[in-house]
């Protein structure tokens, strides 16, 4: 008998030895072969059918086009509107069904006073400079223009343009919310169409953008000057809390809040480092599987746990453009790192959470989880931690 070496070691079958020197070479050296082939296992259930993502994508093209020449037609102050496509599905970040699509109907407006409301500087009153303008009719005396009468009227001509269209309803208006969201049906998948109006501000970005965007190690100096210089801004008609709240002569329900959307989804789109990252020929990196991971482990606990429906995806996703801004090279987002990247990040997350602290990428002076209490958020941040040391179970059912 060989020493130290017990009897049932030595029958032990040479497949279970070298499956039990993996698995603790693994423990040990990395963070663990298991949980990524569970990341790997995961990703393949949420990639969405091409034929699937073709027909929503047909059905929603229609009916957006159809909305932008009813307001080209028939309206006055509509009739310049530009759609832009955000969200998701327009950065190839959409998981499991092609249920869910945002699209930006912008007003163009030019020689515009913006003026912050509030102390964040996410939110703004917009004036327009006094001269003959489609959008006239939305103003107050002092000139700016009055964000709830204009969304009234955008909600009432989508209404009555999609009235006539089948398989398509409009959801009942939510307190504060910018959008007009259409259903439709009719298709494989029931599709969720948010219409969002917009004013596309051609000017400066506001200075309370100054210490945010913060991508120059990432994806370069000269990337972020061209963003600033040449990219628009838009204002959603979007407030917090109570509607009345008025400050210095604007009722919150007059507010806009400033989107970046589209700079997000470009920059998601070109998120390399290295231009070729990703592309044909280049090296492939794991920033946008680990951000469909982390949307889809939050939608998974919030399942379990419907105190957390405050939390939402565009928290995960502004933790992954400050993670990129940290850990800049695309060499530390090898797809084959997966493991320790998505690790990594839930990190950031929990770190975010137990701070209660998760500043606008753009705005740092706003932050993401005023809306939060801390008691959810630590407890998000626990059951996010028990899901990462315990080998992601939540991702087995």
């Amino acid at each position: 008998m060989t020493e130290g070496i017990t009897p049932v070691a030595q029958v032990m079958s040479a497949d279970k030895i070298r499956k039990t020197t993996r698995v603790a070479k693994c423990a040990g050296d990395c963070d663990a072969e298991v949980p990524s082939a569970i990341l790997r296992s995961t990703l393949d259930k949420l990639k969405i059918k091409m034929a699937d993502k073709s027909e929503s994508s047909r059905k929603v093209n229609d009916i957006v086009n159809h909305i932008m020449d009813h307001m080209k037609t028939n309206t006055e102050c509509f009739r310049e509107v530009k759609d832009l496509r955000t969200g998701s599905y327009y950065e190839n970040l959409k998981i499991s069904n092609p249920d869910e699509f945002d699209v930006m109907l912008t007003v163009p407006v030019t020689r515009v006073a913006v003026k912050k409301f509030g102390d964040d500087g996410a939110f703004y009153s917009a004036a327009l400079k006094r001269g003959k303008h489609p959008l006239n009719r939305f103003m107050h005396e002092d000139d700016t223009i009055s964000a709830f009468d204009m969304l009234k009227e955008f909600r009432k001509e989508v209404k009555a343009c999609v009235k006539s269209i089948k398989d398509v309803g409009v959801e009942k208006k939510k307190k504060g919310c910018p959008a007009v969201t259409l259903q439709i049906t009719g298709t494989k998948t029931a599709i969720s169409l948010d219409v969002v109006l917009s004013l596309e501000v051609q000017t400066s970005w506001p200075l309370f953008t100054n210490g945010g965007f913060r991508i120059e190690g990432w994806l370069g100096t000269k990337v972020k000057l061209n963003y600033k210089q040449k990219e628009p801004y838009y204002l959603v008609p979007k407030y917090e809390g109570k509607g009345t709240v008025e400050r210095e002569g604007i009722v919150a329900k007059d507010a806009w809040r400033i989107s970046f959307s589209h700079v997000e989804k470009s920059i998601l789109k070109n998120h390399g480092s290295q231009k070729t990252c990703c592309e044909a020929g280049g090296t492939r990196c794991c920033r946008k599987d680990c951000l469909k991971l982390l949307k889809h482990l939050l939608s998974l606990l919030k399942e379990k746990q419907p105190s957390l429906s405050k939390f939402c995806s565009y928290h995960a996703k502004t933790t992954l453009l400050h993670a990129c801004c940290t850990r800049t090279k695309d060499s530390e987002w090898e797809a084959s790192t997966l493991s320790h990247c998505f690790q990594l990040l839930l990190e950031d997350f929990e770190r975010h959470l137990k701070d209660r602290n998760l500043p606008n990428f753009f705005i740092p002076t706003q932050n993401l989880l005023t809306g939060t209490d801390r008691k959810s958020c630590e407890m998000l941040a626990r059951c996010i931690s028990e899901e990462r040391n315990n080998g992601f179970p939540i991702f087995h059912v």
